[in-house]
């Protein structure tokens, strides 16, 4: 499998990602891609504007939506609404395939009128994070053929328009038979979480401690611990260890760079303490990552 230059979440002010689109003039992303333990791009927590839609090629994926584990079966399409936090996980130490499309909402919307009736009430909607299109749901078969053609038209925009436009009317209609399920997952401290989350990939260089964690979200330092566990599920601390080892990721594969200058740029410091934290989340060591990247 070729190794992609994934997990590097570049984010606004908001700590909101900014998604790297195929193309630059047209806000959709589209991956025919996988997961395997211990790659960088594993268990990477985002949220961005963009609608997330993931269909399940082969395997299992454990998908998490602010928090909420779920189990994707092969056949599986998980939809995950704006601004909702989440990422994957690989499940038993075996690799999955999938599709992935990132899709702004803006490509719906072409007047005010769809919109304001179309679009709006369910990228609004806090209570809808997710929908999961099981794969014996009776909308399944529909959307998963319409996401697993999208690698297929990925550099045209036209054709992604019109499959969206498809893909969005499922969305609609599955979501007016929804209501309170076990579908809703919303919960007011998110944005607390989310503020935390942003003042980590703000200031992993430095030294950081639980307490500045916890009050760069205005919470005691208990309850950033809950939250962490609640939406991630590690501690603070073990969260910026794992963010700081995706940016030595990232200057490994830029190259250049000293062992010594990436372990003072990330916050680590010492080499030693570097190493050992990234052996310990990639598998690996720096030196051993970087010669595999070369290679």
């Amino acid at each position: 499998m070729k190794i992609e230059q994934m997990g590097l979440i570049v984010k606004r002010d908001d700590g909101s990602e900014i998604v790297n689109y195929d193309d630059p003039n047209f806000p959709s992303y589209i991956y025919d891609g996988w997961i395997a333990p211990k790659v960088t791009w594993e268990g990477v927590p985002h949220f961005h504007e963009d609608i997330e839609i993931m269909t399940i090629k082969e395997g299992q994926v454990a998908y998490f939506v602010n928090g909420k584990e779920l189990l994707l079966r092969a056949g599986d399409t998980i939809v995950v609404n704006s601004n909702q936090i989440h990422y994957n996980m690989s499940v038993n130490g075996e690799v999955a395939k999938y599709v992935i499309c990132i899709l702004h909402p803006s490509i719906l919307v072409n007047s005010i009128t769809v919109e304001m009736q179309a679009v709006r009430p369910i990228i609004d909607n806090q209570d809808l994070p997710y929908m999961r299109f099981r794969y014996i749901n009776e909308h399944t078969e529909s959307i998963r053929n319409l996401v697993l053609g999208l690698p297929e038209i990925r550099h045209d925009p036209f054709a992604i328009t019109k499959q969206f436009y498809q893909i969005w009317d499922i969305i609609r209609k599955h979501a007016e038979t929804l209501g309170a399920t076990e579908e809703v997952v919303s919960d007011p401290k998110i944005q607390s979480f989310k503020s935390m989350m942003n003042f980590i990939s703000n200031n992993y260089q430095k030294q950081v401690t639980l307490a500045d964690i916890a009050a760069s979200g205005s919470v005691s330092k208990s309850l950033c611990n809950s939250l962490f566990h609640q939406y991630v599920g590690e501690s603070p601390i073990n969260y910026l260890m794992h963010f700081r080892c995706r940016k030595v990721a990232e200057l490994l594969r830029s190259g250049g760079m000293s062992m010594s200058e990436i372990a003072s740029l990330t916050g680590f410091g010492g080499v030693s303490y570097m190493s050992e934290t990234f052996r310990k989340f990639f598998g690996k060591s720096p030196r051993e990552y970087r010669k595999q990247w070369a290679g």
